[in-house]
């Protein structure tokens, strides 16, 4: 590319939009290559010239001045000069030399030093393409040499990273501070457009709970009725649960004790730990279970232990696997450590070897030339190395720069000055890429592996809102116990509504079912009964749902990481704009769905090798099987019923990704929201009568 004189300078130009004049947002940034000041004005854009050259003042200062691009002024000999070569001689300026007169060389050499030459120079195409910013724009050049500079550049800069890149089992979830959407503390929530209708749905709420509450007083004497639901609730067996709930909180510490054995080499995770972590995971939510049957407790609490026994499932599994993972990088680092100073103690030759014993031991890897060359020649190729590398410490069986490193090093190869250099190097660089996947987001010494295996450590982890284990998690300064005190009233307040709900509206229905088995009526009569419990149930579940994920997403869970001063507070996304099924499994419950996607998503891919379709299908598979679960320690049976319709799920996800369904937001969301109200109260009867 042709100079741009004394004045220009080597930064990218902001070069100011030539359709819209604006003297402070009305620039560009030149996203593509590094333009130098002097852009030539070709055919396409002869109604602008932007000349790179500074004028010098008149004390005879030469240094660089900043351009004013809102006051450009044409400059008529750059036009002349710079424009087509058939332009008349006649409007050339006078006293310039024609290319008729003279070569250019001749030019070139009348010219004094340091005058600027006017001269005609190959110009470049240049094009503006908008941006997704107002007033910004990309300035691209269609020249092949810049072409080709950039692509190398780029090339580099993707080889650099990947080499930065960790190479992480675990998905790396990102923290942040944030708030939920109906917390009076997200500014974006309470600007929003439809607040009111929030607003409106709690005050049909509270106005429904009064009036069934003065109907119920009136005929029975109590605001809840006959009060069934709080009779089952709070009369059996209270004190038992709480401390059922204590205990099943407490044990989890032995998946702390588990990891303190990995990390003590008593115990390796990968040929044996992982197993041991399954056994007791599975003993642990089937003791919990047995205990539910034993206790013969009925549904709220046995719906509430179990679901809570999960949630301490999730936690455990994720503590024992991330820890699990890292003790085999803090394993391998152990033994690259080893390796330096082994390499350390080595006395490096001077020179090649020459004797036939030397030549033997050279060779018996290859050659100190050619290991020089295949670790200094930038033009390798270079390849990911497998997940499991980061932990492996076999490096007879692996394939990479520092196993072949510490392949030379075990065999006691010779090694001269210059080997001794980039063997150091190359295992410097990977201790320090352990290093930093040990310390993960800490901030903190503390909190990196092992230090991070403590009763602390863990029990914070227990106690605060999400299943995924980090070594660190961004947190509040200080607790606002006003805050506390009013997300605890709500949820009280959220309790009753229900009780009072399911008192009207639910209990009926289901009791009728009750009674109509115990009479012993066939089936071919409770299945005409069907569409009318069906109907009878619709509004009441479809809002008892809707204030249960209120109750535990933006009540309970808010308690708890304000008590914990846990900022990431991104429980749930605006899953009732949902227009397919995986986005609402996505945002309706976010903890569990960062856990599927680490834990079973993505190490079904990185551990069996699993395509994504297979690991998809795996992930809801398993979320069935769940599901299925819980209905059956609920009702006391096994149907299939969810287990089905979830997996049924799938194919809806297709058929919303699919070209029928695309750009039809509208219909898609009404979908959902047909499921989502007709499904909970289908399933329900669907246990209840058959």
């Amino acid at each position: 590319m042709a100079s741009a004189g004394p004045g220009a300078k080597d930064d990218a130009l902001e070069v100011p939009n030539p359709f819209e004049h604006s003297n402070s947002n009305g620039s560009i940034q030149a996203n593509g290559p590094v333009l130098q000041s002097n852009i030539t004005a070709n055919e396409a854009t002869d109604f602008v010239s932007i000349s790179g050259v500074e004028s010098a003042t008149d004390d005879g200062d030469t240094s660089d001045s900043v351009e004013d691009y809102d006051n450009l002024k044409p400059d008529p000999q750059t036009l002349v000069v710079n424009s087509r070569k058939s332009l008349d001689e006649a409007y050339r300026p006078s006293g310039r030399p024609t290319s008729s007169q003279t070569t250019s060389k001749q030019r070139r050499e009348s010219e004094p030093v340091g005058d600027f030459v006017l001269r005609k120079r190959d110009s470049i195409k240049i094009r503006l393409e908008k941006t997704d910013r107002k007033g910004r724009y990309v300035l691209l050049a269609d020249d092949p040499e810049i072409k080709e500079i950039l692509r190398k550049g780029i090339e580099r800069q993707e080889i650099e990273a990947g080499e930065k890149k960790s190479r992480r089992r675990f998905r790396d979830l990102v923290f942040t501070r944030q708030f939920t959407t109906f917390d009076r503390q997200n500014q974006s929530a309470s600007q929003s457009a439809f607040f009111g209708f929030f607003t409106l749905f709690w005050i049909s709420m509270v106005l429904l709970f009064v009036q069934f509450a003065m109907h119920n007083y009136r005929d029975y004497g109590s605001i809840l009725g006959t009060n069934q639901i709080a009779k089952m609730m709070f009369s059996h067996d209270l004190l038992i649960l709480g401390l059922t709930d204590g205990v099943m909180c407490g044990t989890c510490v032995i998946t702390m004790l588990l990891q303190i054995l990995v990390q003590k080499g008593w115990l390796h995770w990968e040929k044996g730990g992982w197993v041991v972590q399954n056994v007791w995971q599975s003993a642990y939510l089937g003791a919990i279970i047995g205990w539910t049957y034993f206790r013969e407790w009925p549904w709220t609490h046995t719906i509430f232990v179990v679901l809570h026994g999960l949630v301490f499932v999730m936690k455990q599994h994720s503590y024992a696997f991330y820890n699990g993972y890292l003790s085999g990088v803090y394993r391998r680092r152990a033994a690259l450590e080893r390796k330096l100073k082994q390499l350390e103690r080595i006395e490096p030759i001077v020179s090649p070897p020459s004797s036939p014993t030397l030549q033997r031991q050279s060779t018996a890897d290859t050659s100190g030339a050619d290991r020089r060359r295949s670790w200094t020649n930038g033009s390798t190729t270079k390849t990911r190395p497998s997940l499991g590398t980061h932990t492996n410490t076999n490096f007879q069986k692996e394939t990479s720069d520092v196993a072949s490193v510490a392949k030379a090093i075990e065999a006691g190869s010779a090694i001269d000055v210059d080997e001794m250099g980039i063997f150091s190097d190359v295992i410097k660089a990977e201790i320090n890429d352990l290093t930093r996947e040990l310390t993960g987001k800490s901030t903190n010494s503390e909190n990196k592996y092992p230090h991070n295996l403590t009763l602390t450590n863990f029990f914070d982890y227990i106690c605060i809102p999400t299943l995924v284990y980090e070594l660190e998690y961004p947190r509040q300064e200080r607790i606002n116990w006003w805050y506390v005190a009013e997300k605890v009233c709500a949820t009280f307040g959220v309790l009753c509504v229900m009780m009072v709900i399911s008192q009207a509206f639910i209990y009926p229905p289901v009791a009728k079912t009750v009674a109509m088995k115990q009479a012993g009526m066939p089936i071919e009569e409770r299945w005409r009964e069907f569409p009318f419990i069906v109907s009878d149930m619709l509004f009441p579940l479809l809002i008892e749902q809707l204030l249960t994920w209120y109750l535990i997403w933006e009540c309970i869970l808010n308690v708890l990481a304000e008590l914990t001063r846990f900022a990431d507070r991104g429980f749930y996304g605006d899953w009732w704009n949902s227009v397919t099924w995986d986005q609402y499994a996505r945002d309706w419950n976010r903890p569990v769905h960062n856990f599927l996607l680490r834990h079973v998503y993505h190490s079904s891919i990185s551990t069996f090798h699993l395509s994504r379709n297979a690991a998809t299908f795996v992930t809801f598979l398993l979320s069935a099987l769940v599901h299925e679960m819980c209905m059956a320690v609920m009702f006391k049976k096994v149907r299939g019923y969810l287990f089905c319709m979830q997996l049924g799920q799938m194919p809806l996800v297709m058929f919303s990704r699919s070209k029928l369904m695309k750009d039809r937001r509208v219909l898609g969301n009404v979908i959902f929201w047909v499921g989502l109200f007709v499904g909970p109260s289908f399933l329900t009867a669907l246990y209840l009568v058959i």
